[in-house]
């Protein structure tokens, strides 16, 4: 299924729908301030176990983010850090970042790797922010990458549905997407240090 949002003017009907899929252990791919990304809810192992064979990878192996809707959803999976770390967080999100945190009990132990740290992510972009705060939780996230060795990711949403229609439940379209991802910071041990560069400048 392919459905339309306008991120300027959303439909909560259609937002209710996508959730709807979520809940059902449904995996979807959607818009956000970076690239497309495949999503599911993080409760959902189902849908986590899903997402981990379209990516042929192990999850215990994977390097999945949480797309949280604001700050203090945060801490809920997170072990207390720096009030540097939150200063930092606080001026560039929402934003083009992924900040890995150090994980605490909460984050489903399907997602716990041997670092036990999680990425965190508050986009800047309304359709996943409706999404989670109709949910009412964080989305699982990993980015939709391209076979191809030139395009590294996907930006049409006609040709994510081509490629991606029978593997998922659901697809997004809410305009062409980005080609550059975000910017990695970890901050799990002293100075954040940036990991990836991305699309994000820290300010």
């Amino acid at each position: 299924m392919l459905l339309k949002i306008n991120p300027s003017n959303i439909d909560p009907r259609i937002i209710k729908t996508v959730v709807d899929v979520l809940k059902n252990d449904g995996v979807i791919i959607y818009p956000t301030d970076t690239v497309y990304a495949l999503g599911c809810n993080i409760y959902s192992n189902k849908a986590i176990e899903k997402v981990c064979r379209i990516k042929n990878i192990k999850p215990q192996k994977a390097n999945f983010s949480f797309i949280c809707s604001d700050l203090s959803h945060i801490s809920d999976f997170t072990k207390p850090f720096d009030r540097s770390v939150y200063k930092l967080m606080n001026r560039n999100l929402p934003g083009p970042f992924t900040f890995i945190l150090n994980a605490n009990s909460a984050v489903p132990a399907i997602f716990k790797n041997h670092k036990k740290t999680i990425g965190i992510r508050i986009p800047d972009h309304t359709i996943p922010l409706n999404l989670i705060k109709e949910l009412g939780n964080p989305i699982m996230s990993t980015s939709l990458h391209d076979e191809d060795e030139i395009v590294e990711y996907l930006t049409d949403p006609s040709e994510i549905f081509e490629k991606f229609e029978t593997m998922v439940d659901l697809i997004i379209d809410g305009g062409y997407g980005g080609n550059q991802p975000s910017t990695v910071v970890d901050c799990t041990s002293g100075e954040p240090f940036i990991l990836r560069q991305g699309v994000g400048i820290l300010d």
